[in-house]
């Protein structure tokens, strides 16, 4: 059986997409530790299928490329980015894991094949000729949320784990076993897990890392103005909506900032505002090549954070423990997902990303509001049953039309089946998640791949946008 850490489903990287830019960038690293011990003296990569048809717009030739020089999605300084890409092309050499270069003409040594492989339609190869006259060839599939996977290789995500969890889950049959076992919550069956890979000091601090990424990452796109890069001319809004908010308003850091907005006019209408808010910014940010935390994935990063920022300014709460709980409770949702259908949206369109963000986010925010475990699992369902068959068709390859708003729909949907689930009796629900996962994935494997992330459908190609050519 499939172990998935909630650290698995929740990483911390660089927009725009934890499939086209996080995975891409990962599988690049992976080929460094293959080569490692042997210089590259001419390396090439190709990038298929989805990856060659909105690799530009989701910056995946970006992204292998610092890959290849060695940089940490989790710890690079985003705003060198630019910096290290634009030496690149200026000097035509591509430094290899920031130690030695080799000629580089990124034009040239990264093509783009429109051709789907078959193992994944996120696939990247690298041929890199080595010093000593060897030649290197791997293949990798970016089968979304960051998760990578070697050709012939099971896949991985950024850990591995040999430890055997004490309550083994892939399905929702499972975990309500589990729960009837032991009369545990849903969180406290996932933190069982969690300690057969680490302490729980370990996981408490490790969580809270992720929170604190994702209020950075709130805030700093609530206090970011300007247009979006790419070409779409896409102005940020969360700003906007920030100030006014507010009523114009500054503070002087994130701190003041939250006890602001839990003061300032909590009607309905503006906490309601506020989680359309949160979520832009997040996507703003993730647009902009910013540092995000997948939630599972980087399209769909808006969704948990934006709910998760709702619940610890306006209901009364237990601080880090909550904090915790919820992102607990929501990695579960995550695993169950990607066990049993898919995350990624060149392989299920976007009910995979904003759908089953929303069924996290419902799920955590379900859990820390007193719903019982069956009520968690409700809000989950209610969630995603009601992102079925949504397509993932972002204009000119960029994930910000539709997606940044996309992630203000899923957040509300989140909202609105958590509050149903709560005066909801569970014996008396009609679909299960382990319905609504079943029927997601028949839905992604008869959805056409015209609407799986490769622009060739819906508003990619009923929206004319002529963007200049760089």
């Amino acid at each position: 059986m499939e172990q998935i850490s909630a650290f698995d489903i929740f990483k911390i990287g660089v927009g725009p997409s934890s499939s086209h830019t996080m995975g891409p960038w990962v599988a690049a690293l992976m080929f460094l530790e293959q080569t490692r011990g042997n210089k590259i003296i001419d390396i090439r990569v190709k990038l298929y299928g989805s990856l060659a048809k909105t690799g530009r717009g989701h910056g995946t030739d970006i992204a292998v490329m610092l890959g290849l020089m060695g940089y940490d999605p989790k710890s690079i300084k985003t705003k060198k980015i630019n910096k290290y890409i634009n030496s690149v092309d200026k000097n035509c050499l591509l430094e290899i894991n920031r130690t030695y270069s080799v000629p580089f003409i990124p034009q040239e040594n990264i093509e783009f094949i429109y051709k789907n492989l078959p193992g994944h339609p996120n696939a990247l190869t690298f041929i890199a000729h080595l010093e000593d006259g060897e030649r290197v060839e791997e293949t990798y599939y970016s089968v979304g949320g960051g998760f990578v996977q070697r050709e012939g290789n099971n896949v991985s995500g950024t850990e591995d784990h040999s430890a055997i969890f004490p309550y083994p889950v892939s399905s929702e049959d499972d975990l309500r076993k589990w729960l009837r076992k032991t009369g545990l919550s849903i969180s406290e069956i996932v933190l069982q897990n969690e300690l057969t890979l680490r302490s729980k000091e370990d996981i408490d601090k490790g969580l809270l890392l992720i929170w604190e990424t994702m209020c950075a990452c709130i805030h700093k796109g609530c206090h970011s103005k300007g247009v979006l890069p790419g070409g779409l001319d896409v102005e940020r809004r969360a700003h906007r909506f920030n100030d006014k908010l507010l009523n114009g308003v500054h503070t002087k850091d994130i701190n003041d900032w939250m006890n602001l907005i839990k003061v300032v006019n909590p009607s309905f209408s503006n906490v309601v505002n506020w989680i359309s808010c949160f979520a832009l910014a997040v996507n703003e940010e993730n647009a902009a090549f910013g540092r995000v935390v997948t939630a599972p994935t980087n399209g769909a990063a808006g969704v948990i954070p934006s709910i998760l920022m709702l619940f610890m300014c306006f209901y009364p709460n237990k601080g880090d423990k909550d904090v915790i709980r919820f992102l607990l409770t929501a990695s579960e949702i995550g695993s169950l997902f990607k066990k049993g259908s898919t995350i990624s949206a060149a392989m299920g369109g976007c009910q995979a990303e904003i759908g089953v963000s929303s069924a996290m986010a419902a799920a955590g925010l379900t859990e820390c509001m007193g719903g019982t475990p069956e009520q968690v699992l409700i809000a989950a369902e209610i969630a995603m049953e009601h992102h079925l068959g949504l397509t993932c068709d972002p204009i000119n390859g960029l994930v910000q039309v539709p997606c940044i708003e996309r992630n203000t729909m899923g957040a509300m949907k989140a909202f609105t089946a958590c509050q149903i689930a709560l005066t909801s009796d569970p014996s008396k629900a009609k679909v299960s998640l382990d319905n609504v996962i079943k029927t997601m994935k028949q839905t992604a494997l008869d959805m056409n791949d015209k609407y799986k992330e490769t622009s060739e459908g819906g508003l990619a190609i009923n929206v004319s946008v002529v963007v200049p050519e760089c």
